[in-house]
């Protein structure tokens, strides 16, 4: 990341916001149906949050696990720079993964949201319920390592639910759009989470 690519005076604290709450809210902004959207037709969007729809599903429990969640981290942090050569070791006074991005002002949802502590807020929530740890972070791109992922259909969909209120972009983009379940069944028992913002 550059010079101009983060913009720690824009942040707001991680504490001052609801995990829960802007998960709601955003799933409430990002199931909505509108007709003049370019991007998805209403019909394909609700096929996409079936079996949910429009209807927020609520956070999925959390799971305990016997692993080291820092261990984790750092084996893919290792295995993220074998892979990645170029990318660079950042050094931030924080509690935690989820509180350093928004106090380097971190700006890679910034066209969904200008302030990274609501997105922080929720990746801290994640290192309580899942052991999730932040790995990497690009210039619109985020790596979180994660001890505890879902392991079953019903709590993977919970899961799922929760990346597209977060990231909607990880189920709209890429190769192709998914739908909650086969993103779910993407993401159950893998130990790593990541996600893109366009």
């Amino acid at each position: 990341m550059g010079v101009r690519e983060v913009f720690p005076e824009q942040m707001s604290s991680p504490t001052s916001h609801d995990s829960a709450g802007l998960l709601a809210r955003w799933w409430d902004t990002y199931t909505a149906v509108d007709e003049d959207d370019d991007m998805l037709h209403a019909d394909t969007r609700l096929a996409v949050t079936a079996p949910f729809g429009r209807t927020w599903p609520g956070l999925a429990p959390s799971r305990e696990s016997t692993t080291n969640p820092d261990q984790l981290a750092a084996e893919l942090a290792q295995a993220y720079l074998v892979d990645r050569p170029q990318a660079r070791l950042g050094l931030v006074g924080a509690a935690s993964g989820a509180e350093a991005v928004a106090a380097v002002g971190w700006a890679g949802p910034c066209n969904y949201d200008n302030d990274t502590a609501k997105f922080s807020a929720v990746v801290r929530d994640w290192e309580h319920r899942f052991g999730a740890r932040v790995v990497a972070v690009g210039f619109s791109t985020l790596h979180l390592s994660v001890v505890a992922p879902p392991a079953n259909e019903h709590d993977a969909l919970l899961v799922a639910a929760e990346h597209f209120a977060f990231c909607p972009d990880n189920i709209w983009q890429g190769d192709r759009p998914y739908t909650l379940a086969a993103y779910a069944e993407r993401i159950t028992g893998v130990h790593h989470w990541d996600f893109w913002w366009d």
